[in-house]
């Protein structure tokens, strides 16, 4: 009997994604000190990547900008950590798995077809995004 061996088998890590309109490339680096798409939009000290794969398309149909809305597979070059406006605030125990790092992630690869919310939900989610900065509400990672 013959043992099938393969060699240098690497089993897959975590995988993450992060939803934008950004247009990038494979090996490109998303860095924190742009715009955020939320809270005051001003220059982001933090990044973000999901593991669950409905955060990623909210976060691509939230995006600010124009481009198409594209989803990346990242591998994040540091540590990550619980995103506090989803985990604390909204979702205790962080099921969304939606996390934030100031270091940069690796683009590794883009999901090509994937399925967008209902018009209606995308546009009731803008719009409570809207009544909070109205409010002054603004978010933690800021």
């Amino acid at each position: 009997m013959t043992e099938n061996k393969v060699s240098g088998a690497i089993p897959f890590a975590q995988t993450y994604f992060h939803g934008t309109k950004a247009d990038l490339r494979l090996g490109d680096l998303i860095v924190p000190g742009y715009n955020s798409n939320f809270g005051q939009r001003k220059n982001a000290k933090y990044i973000f990547l999901t593991a669950t794969l409905d955060a990623a398309i909210w976060g691509a149909e939230l995006a600010e900008g124009t481009g198409r809305e594209r989803i990346y597979l990242v591998e994040p070059m540091g540590a990550i950590e619980d995103d506090p406006d989803l985990t604390d605030k909204k979702f205790p125990g962080n099921p969304t798995m939606s996390y934030r790092s100031t270091a940069p992630f690796k683009v590794v690869g883009e999901l090509a077809h994937w399925q967008s919310h209902p018009e209606d939900q995308v546009k009731a989610m803008k719009d409570a995004l809207e009544r909070l900065k109205e409010q002054g509400i603004n978010s933690l990672n800021e």
